[in-house]
């Protein structure tokens, strides 16, 4: 007969707290006390009551990359002809969508068509970007809207960024790092990989210098090892067994923590929340796979942008509240469930209650001064 190890404790004739050491307890208390990711809310790897959670749908841009990553998924799939082709790939009404998933979507000549073009479709949706940042700059950035972007960084000098990413664009991300970090209408998130052996003690500095910058987030992902990466790896340095503990996962989670809002990733934090704390102590993960898959069916979208200017307010809208102003304005308006519409001199302006705020049929001067004139800012 099985027993847990609390039940063979009792069976022993010893409280199970007994058996519990301090290090445990602090990494189920850390657990415990996480938040979710940004970019994990509303994925259904959060409900383990689902047997095969997809992540949320995405828009594929490019399978190339101006970066070889001595761990990427992405090349491994580009390897074996699985990189998915350029397209949306998910459903009608989706929580959220990244950009993307696969290759470096900045590469893509259509980066800012393909941002407008979900805008329209999904605007509800939150939109996030993930980039290497190495060609993220200024005025890029002043034509691109995102509500969350997570750049990637695992090393904290040049040195080792060059070794582990085959490419000298350190400063370059750390730039990219600074431009969302000063942004703060979007959620800005540096995303790392744990490899033990090779950035141990990158961690923490990766952690301080986006806190230093304004980043708004760290989230620590376990490193999955791709066949076709297992030898890169191990000439890098990869402690294979520390790579696939639960506990030094964590650890390296906590000593982050000390300087900046650290998060691990939702789908592995909602299976540790179910962990006892010796479990969570003695557990491993397996770190392993082939090759990665996309569970989501490809979606044809119109591939049409209709020019409009878009905002967010950062906040939920109180729709009713809008539409007394606009009466005091004495300014016709239609209103929706989840959204109103109104006309300002044959400029057509769409308010969304999450806070999303379309402006059609006009330049970008005078869709600022619509923004400034109707929420202030």
């Amino acid at each position: 007969m099985k027993y847990s190890w609390e039940e063979f404790a009792r069976k022993m004739g010893i409280e199970p707290e007994i058996l519990e050491n301090k290090e445990a307890r602090l990494l189920k208390k850390f657990v415990d006390d996480l938040v979710v990711p940004t970019h994990c809310q509303g994925c259904q790897g959060l409900d383990l009551s689902i047997e095969n959670p997809v992540h949320h749908p995405s828009y594929e841009l490019t399978p190339a990359c101006n970066h070889d990553c001595i761990f990427c998924y992405s090349n491994v799939a580009l390897k074996l002809g699985k990189d998915p082709k350029p397209g949306y790939y998910g459903w009608k009404n989706p929580y959220a969508i990244t950009v993307s998933q696969y290759g470096e979507p900045l590469m893509s000549p259509r980066i800012v068509e393909v941002n407008r073009l979900l805008r329209k479709k999904f605007p509800d949706a939150r939109l996030d970007l993930q980039t290497n940042g190495s060609l993220l700059t200024e005025e890029l950035w002043e034509k691109l809207d995102f509500d969350l972007v997570m750049i990637s960084l695992d090393a904290a000098s040049r040195e080792k960024h060059k070794m582990i990413t085959n490419a000298d664009t350190f400063e370059n991300v750390v730039n990219a790092l600074k431009i969302v970090g000063a942004d703060k209408s979007v959620r800005s998130v540096v995303r790392t990989i744990f490899m033990p052996g090779i950035n141990d003690e990158d961690i923490p500095k990766i952690a301080e210098l986006a806190a230093s910058l304004g980043v708004d987030e760290m989230m620590l992902q376990p490193l999955t090892i791709h066949k076709l990466n297992e030898e890169r790896l191990r000439k890098a340095g990869l402690d294979f067994e520390r790579a696939e503990s639960i506990r030094e996962y964590l650890k390296a989670a906590m000593e982050a923590k000390k300087y900046i809002d650290v998060r691990i990733s939702g789908c592995q934090l909602a299976i540790y929340r179910t962990m006892d704390a010796l479990t969570l102590f003695s557990a491993r993960r397996i770190g392993r796979d082939v090759a990665p898959i996309v569970k989501r069916k490809k979606v044809e979208l119109e591939e049409t942008c209709d020019g409009a200017f878009r905002f967010s307010l950062g906040r939920e809208v109180n729709l009713k509240d809008l539409t007394s102003k606009l009466e005091r304005l004495n300014t016709l308006y239609e209103f929706k469930k989840d959204y109103v519409r109104f006309l300002d001199k044959g400029t057509e302006i769409i308010v969304f209650k999450s806070g999303k705020v379309l402006v059609k049929n006009t330049t970008e001067e005078k869709a600022k001064e619509l923004y400034t004139k109707y929420f202030g800012g």
